[in-house]
């Protein structure tokens, strides 16, 4: 049984880079190319996706959610099998299509976040994406901005629900 090809952490990090580079170019031939076929991904908190049929199902949508979607790479660190990416990420939520089953908006989002890619024989295995996905909510008018009067009144009636739970429960 042959030995898989262990990557040198510049190899990794062309792999990131290489991805990460047609992300920005919304060219979804280009990314899948880098993506070992079956291969996972999770961003934390939002959704699960699998190589190629559900990443390019996700990120085509985001890139017509979002046409003037614009990405860049922060930082990119690769050791071993790993390639640690921070990224900024911007667009406007006009585009022709709904995301996260919410309707365009029109607002503006701009956001930093980080994955942790794992590469093997050239080919990206799994991704662990991490964005703050309430600062995006609240970008996209899905949440109330922190500090608001909405905010307030949304704390307030969860607070209201606790103290009553509770009260029920002692009851």
């Amino acid at each position: 049984m042959p030995v898989p090809e262990q990557s040198t952490p510049s190899e990794v990090a062309a792999v990131a880079r290489g991805y990460f580079e047609a992300v920005g170019r919304q060219d979804l031939e280009a990314m899948m190319g880098f993506w070992e076929p079956g291969g996972t991904g999770e961003i934390h908190g939002l959704v699960e996706l699998q190589a190629p049929g559900t990443y390019s199902e996700w990120f085509g949508n985001l890139f017509r959610a979002f046409p003037d979607f614009h990405f860049e790479i922060l930082e990119l660190i690769a050791e071993g099998e790993k390639a640690a990416v921070r990224w900024h990420a911007t667009g406007t939520f006009n585009g022709s299509t709904r995301f996260e089953g919410m309707d365009p908006t029109g607002e503006r989002v701009d956001i930093t976040g980080f994955d942790l890619l794992t590469i093997r024989n050239g080919k990206i295995q799994r991704n662990d994406a991490y964005m703050n996905g309430a600062q995006m909510a609240q970008q996209l008018g899905a949440l109330p901005p922190d500090g608001s009067l909405q905010q307030r009144a949304m704390l307030g009636a969860l607070n209201l629900k606790t103290s009553l739970a509770r009260r029920l429960r002692r009851a």
